[in-house]
């Protein structure tokens, strides 16, 4: 009976961990997170400036620029600041400027 028993939780806990381990969401226990002050000193480190910090399923998110310019949303592991994932915005309304005076300069040409 005990063997039956042990096998119905592991079947049962297996597929739960599994599909938790697919998400992007942290599970650091709130006693390990490293503080703010060094999520942004980590941040300036990396030449980021940030414009927001903020907490999202569990994890650090950070919204800024990176040291190109380029926006930037990252999200990291509150206890170990590992990159979980990384997004650049493009920016689409810069490019579509800098299209915009190409054709003006070839128009007066």
């Amino acid at each position: 009976m005990k063997d039956i028993l042990k096998i119905l939780v592991l079947l049962v806990t297996v597929p739960a961990g599994v599909a938790l381990a697919d998400d992007d969401d942290c599970y650091a226990p709130l006693a390990e997170w490293q503080p703010r002050d060094r999520v942004v000193q980590w941040a300036q480190e990396q030449g980021w400036t940030l414009r927001r910090i903020k907490i999202d399923d569990g994890c650090y998110e950070l919204d800024g620029t990176d040291a190109q310019g380029r926006r930037i949303e990252v999200t990291l592991d509150p206890a170990t600041l590992a990159v979980i994932e990384m997004e650049f915005d493009d920016d689409d309304d810069h490019r579509e400027k800098s299209r915009g005076r190409d054709r003006k300069d070839s128009d007066d040409d």
